[in-house]
């Protein structure tokens, strides 16, 4: 069983940072591309950035591509996402997401192609 659990939220100033951390367990990490969502309330969960196996392909939101970097460790069976720039409207609980995919390149943008979910960590951006 796949267990993906996040760390790392909490409560910054706008224009601050913030690094999520996502540690996978029960797997063999380097076989599933991942990824980051958020929800805010009221709101549907909404892709943030997702990474393939290896690192060599990346995705990003709009509303972040520039301020969030995702980022993998295999070795440590783990996830990142460092934040910067914050904006109030970053304010959400983040998810880590896992998919099973072997080596292979593509990224995935939708919640709806992942297999495994974490139980989220809050962000709260005060303006």
């Amino acid at each position: 069983q796949v267990q993906l659990v996040e760390s790392g939220g909490g409560l910054v100033q706008a224009g601050g940072s913030l690094r999520l951390s996502c540690a996978v367990s029960g797997g063999t990490f380097s076989n599933y591309a991942m990824g980051w969502f958020r929800q805010a309330p009221g709101k549907e969960r909404e892709f943030v950035a997702a990474i393939n196996w290896n690192s060599d392909n990346k995705a990003y939101a709009d509303s972040v591509k520039g301020r969030f970097t995702i980022s993998r460790d295999n070795a440590k069976n783990t996830v990142y996402l460092q934040m910067n720039s914050l904006k109030s409207g970053d304010t959400a609980v983040y998810y880590c997401a896992a998919v099973l995919t072997g080596y292979s390149r593509p990224v995935y943008r939708r919640v709806n192609e992942y297999d495994y979910w974490g139980q989220g960590t809050q962000v709260t951006v005060s303006s």
